[in-house]
């Protein structure tokens, strides 16, 4: 069984934490040079962001890709975001955890919900979102189910559609939630600095 595979990385990799603003910031650095960030809220323990980052082929830091959480606003990036702006009206996708389930919600969805359909595709380990319509597809894999190696069930799955927004939620399978509480149970070992300079970069 994989799971103490992706676990132990965890462990082994050299972590430092942060405190500040009601969220508990980890910084792991993984051996092969990676980079996770995540950001738990301090009250309920939930994951409110993950993000990665890797060395560029110059040996440099690349741009931090985002797991869960808000998407960057394009406001916050570079001139050239001036030059080409996606329009507001696009749908939006974006992942949200809640302790249970894995969650995606994407906004500017306004069809009703019988129009939406959405399933597992085990072989290309992806769910897929489909409109009868024919005006929003989406494939999208779920990164922690391929770290701890477990299949995708369609049983877990399921959606609803709210404020224009497609939500859609997946269950955690039991092994994801006892090596989340084992891992909660491992950063709470380590000594969180209080809000300085707002970096928990390592060197």
């Amino acid at each position: 069984m994989a799971v103490p595979s992706w676990l132990e990385r965890l462990r082994a990799s050299s972590k430092t934490a942060l405190v500040q603003d009601g969220k508990r910031k980890i910084h792991y650095l993984f051996d092969d040079g990676k980079e996770m960030a995540e950001e738990y809220d301090v009250k309920t323990g939930q994951l409110v962001s993950r993000k990665w980052r890797e060395k560029n082929t110059l040996g440099g830091s690349g741009k931090w890709q985002i797991e869960v959480g808000e998407p960057i606003s394009p406001l916050l990036g570079a001139v050239e975001s001036e030059l080409i702006k996606e329009s507001s009206s696009n749908p939006v996708f974006m992942r949200k955890d809640t302790l249970s389930s894995f969650q995606w919600r994407i906004r500017n969805l306004p069809y009703p919900k019988e129009v939406y359909s959405v399933s597992v595709e085990k072989e290309q380990r992806c769910c897929v979102i489909r409109t009868t319509n024919k005006k929003y597809y989406k494939k999208f894999s779920i990164p922690d189910l391929d770290r701890y190696q477990l299949p995708l069930d369609a049983a877990a799955l399921s959606f609803t559609h709210a404020n224009n927004t497609l939500i859609i939620t997946y269950q955690k399978p039991k092994e994801i939630l006892a090596a989340e509480e084992q891992l909660q149970k491992e950063l709470k070992k380590i000594k969180a600095a209080s809000s300085g300079d707002g970096d928990c970069k390592t060197q």
